[in-house]
């Protein structure tokens, strides 16, 4: 279950979470089902180099979400018998969510007062996407970089 919090219509000329999706690193996004042991989700963090998974038994909808946050806190309270128990024990299942149409200033905004740093993209219930704060801030400091380029343009007449 998730809560969609972010759904915007018309935010002009701001960068809107679709923007953002298109230029992410790693396209797609990288799931796991429930069933998944704690250990399997720390291989895919690790081979993957993510920060985070969403835990869906169809690859289109979303049950939860997991992070490397959530893993140092279940190993560092259970222990390495953690290890064997599957997900759906620990993962986050009431979420925040947003839509594509969202902006990133919106999500940013969210991820950083709720102290999170994944959220899924929901369209219609179904999992769209997954943006990360790290994927927000490297579009945005990309859009800056063209804003300043144009300016600089502009001010020597190109």
């Amino acid at each position: 279950m998730h809560t969609a919090l972010i759904d915007s219509k018309c935010w002009g000329l701001l960068m809107l979470i679709q923007q953002v999706l298109h230029v992410k690193a790693i396209p797609g996004v990288i799931t796991l089902p429930p069933s998944a042991t704690i250990s399997n989700v720390i291989k895919v963090l690790s081979k993957k180099r993510i920060g985070g998974i969403v835990i869906s038994s169809d690859k289109r909808y979303c049950e939860g979400i997991i992070s490397e946050r959530d893993i140092v806190k279940i190993l560092s309270q259970d222990g390495a018998d953690a290890l064997d128990d599957t997900v759906d024990k620990y993962m986050t299942s009431q979420l925040i969510s947003c839509t594509p149409d969202a902006t990133a200033d919106q999500v940013l905004t969210v991820m950083t007062e709720k102290r999170f740093r994944h959220m899924p993209v929901i369209v219609n219930s179904e999992l769209l996407g997954l943006v990360t704060i790290g994927d927000i801030v490297k579009a945005r400091l990309t859009e800056l970089e063209m804003e300043k380029e144009a300016l600089e343009g502009m001010i020597m007449g190109y």
